[in-house]
């Protein structure tokens, strides 16, 4: 807690150099009559510094964005995403308008805790194993449990569960107290983001911008997808940015053998 109160925040100035300066006041002008917040996310310091907004003030206005029902953009782990309250249909119809997403790819969702995954996954392996991957960039696919919203991805009965290496974002969850939809910042099928002004022509159909910065790893691959929702077994969905120390861990340390059978989430 004191980490994540130690993160200062202050709106994002002209000065900061993202983009044209005309594309910024372009941005701002739309995000200004939309009354879309964009807000920068300073790394966290041992000493409060003149000029900055206690780290509290962005998370409760994230917050209040997400409860109020509607669509924020994040900084995780490995991109830029969302993010909504997973238990808000409307606001799950939202981001995939917002992505032009297709209907039938789903969303996975975040907790804040490893704990929080048993109430809305069936989970089948050691929490052992889940603590060896978690927090990280990491994607686990497990049976849904039948509290998750039947409105998020009702053509599967599997569910996609992370939780970011990052502190804002755990405690945003934790916060929320529900676990949030989280899908890339950008437009469908386009490249994922490391910077938010990458996924600028976004900003006006969100509440809440969260600049954390540029995101260290470029890769722009996105965590680990891994199903393991067959007990003994494991698939890898999507190879992502930990491919080879996911694999290590769910072979050598865990003895999972890979299942090469359909899954229903491709």
């Amino acid at each position: 807690m004191r980490l994540v109160c130690n993160i200062a925040v202050k709106l994002v100035k002209s000065r900061r150099a993202h983009g044209s300066a005309a594309a910024r006041a372009r941005a701002g002008e739309m995000c200004k009559e939309l009354k879309t917040k964009v807000l920068h996310l300073l790394p966290p310091t041992s000493d409060h510094q003149e000029g900055q907004t206690d780290g509290a003030e962005i998370l409760s206005c994230t917050v209040k964005a997400l409860k109020e029902g509607h669509v924020v953009g994040v900084p995780t782990d490995t991109i830029y995403g969302l993010a909504c309250l997973a238990q808000n249909s409307e606001a799950v119809g939202k981001t995939y308008d917002i992505k032009g997403r297709n209907g039938h790819k789903p969303l996975a969702i975040c907790v804040g805790e490893i704990c929080d995954i048993y109430k809305y996954c069936k989970v089948k392996v050691k929490e052992a194993l889940l603590g060896d991957l978690l927090p990280g960039p990491v994607t686990l696919v497990f049976e849904r449990s039948e509290v998750l919203n039947t409105d998020l991805n009702p053509f599967t009965s599997l569910v996609g569960v992370r939780i970011p290496d990052h502190v804002f974002m755990r405690r945003l969850c934790q916060m929320c107290a529900e676990p949030l939809a989280l899908t890339s910042a950008n437009i469908s099928s386009h490249t994922s983001t490391v910077a938010v002004h990458e996924f600028q022509e976004l900003w006006p159909k969100l509440a809440v911008v969260v600049d954390g910065g540029p995101i260290g790893d470029h890769s722009r691959l996105g965590s680990t997808v891994v199903d393991l929702s067959v007990l003994g077994k494991y698939r890898i969905i999507r190879p992502g940015c930990a491919l080879s120390s996911t694999i290590d861990v769910l072979e050598h340390k865990y003895g999972l053998l890979e299942d090469s059978g359909k899954n229903d989430l491709v």
